[in-house]
């Protein structure tokens, strides 16, 4: 019982590290796409983005740093308020909040 204990355990170990590298792939891809995007002067730069959303935030809120989703072509920038996260969602070409998450 317990090798079938110890065996379940290591599959499921070799299951959730095969699982950390593909997620880290997709952050990449993103990545790759926004610059890709931002380079034919489809989307704003995030230096951009984040100098217009970061002032317009409450005092005290602590700025975590972003994600970018190709196919809506928005950033999501992610912020921390008293333990809490918030997320808010940015048209990449123009800048505009379109929502924001608490």
């Amino acid at each position: 019982m317990k090798t079938i204990s110890a065996f379940v355990a290591a599959v499921a170990l070799a299951a959730s590290i095969g699982a950390v590298p593909a997620q880290a792939q997709q952050g990449r891809g993103d990545q790759q796409s926004a610059r890709a995007e931002m380079q034919a002067g489809r989307i704003l730069p995030i230096r951009d983005i984040e100098r217009r959303i970061i002032p317009r935030m409450e005092q005290g809120d602590e700025y975590i740093g972003f994600e970018y989703d190709p196919t809506a072509q928005a950033y999501r920038l992610k912020f921390i308020r008293n333990g809490r996260m918030i997320w808010v969602d940015v048209d990449a070409q123009t800048a505009r909040i379109l929502r924001v998450s608490r």
